[in-house]
């Protein structure tokens, strides 16, 4: 089986447009669709036809573009069971722990409710891929519109479980925020403080901070480790489960 070849870019103003294309069958899929025209563009810029939508969850921002590419390409709009009554052009439903086949690569559906009540995350094991959307993000996790704190835990951790080398794609480029938050819950984190320094640099430039890797995520993302004895100090939660410390994390991001 061929690697899949993907192409990352920008849509709106801090989207993440992914295409993913499978070079034996020609079989191309958009995760989510912000916005047509930077779409279009990087299906003509690769010379590739989309046949997918694989669309994580509801928000305007990640489904924007569906009919119109619908229309364009007749492509099939996979999305989550929990939100199809939202989804635009939505062709076929999957739960947690559903499994379907893109061109002959094989997807495992993670419910990761939080962000939103259904939203789901494509992950692809034998390529060692994640598309967590904005369920987890480089160095941050989803805002919670819709769920609780302690279903976003419970959401994340079933991220966890994946394997160190999960090359992981999220749906914004909130990296540079989120490290500057990051450093102010985990502050004597060295591996943290290495890997901020170097967003810096790498956001001044213009480059894009996805893909991460799932174990980088792990020792540098605070919002993975309420569990470190580190950050409970800090916060001086040393006595609260790891949902409650996880919540207070969250609580200064949205307030940060």
């Amino acid at each position: 089986m061929a690697n899949l070849e993907i192409e990352l870019f920008l849509c709106r103003t801090d989207n993440f447009g992914v295409l993913l294309h499978d070079p034996v069958s020609g079989a191309t899929a958009s995760i989510d669709a912000p916005e047509e025209l930077p779409i279009l563009g990087a299906l003509k810029r690769r010379g590739w036809t989309l046949t997918h939508i694989l669309t994580t969850h509801h928000h305007p921002d990640h489904v924007e573009a569906n009919l119109a590419l619908k229309t364009r390409y007749d492509a099939t709009i996979i999305g989550p069971e929990n939100e199809a009554s939202k989804i635009p052009g939505i062709d076929m439903t999957i739960g947690d722990g559903g499994d379907f086949e893109f061109a002959g690569h094989k997807v495992h559906v993670y419910e990761t409710p939080g962000h939103t009540a259904g939203h789901i995350c494509f992950h692809f094991p034998d390529d060692k891929l994640l598309f967590s959307a904005d369920t987890l993000f480089a160095l941050g996790c989803g805002r919670l519109f819709e769920g609780t704190p302690a279903q976003m835990w419970n959401s994340l951790q079933k991220l966890l479980a994946l394997p160190d080398d999960t090359t992981v794609y999220f749906g914004h480029e909130y990296t540079l925020s989120n490290a500057r938050f990051a450093v102010t819950v985990d502050p004597d984190n060295a591996a943290l403080k290495s890997r901020s320094a170097g967003i810096e640099a790498l956001r001044a430039e213009g480059g894009f901070t996805a893909p991460t890797t799932l174990g980088l995520e792990k020792t540098t993302n605070p919002f993975l480790r309420p569990h470190d004895p580190a950050i409970r100090a800090h916060l001086q939660m040393e006595n609260a489960t790891d949902a409650e410390v996880f919540a207070e994390i969250r609580k200064r991001k949205d307030n940060f």
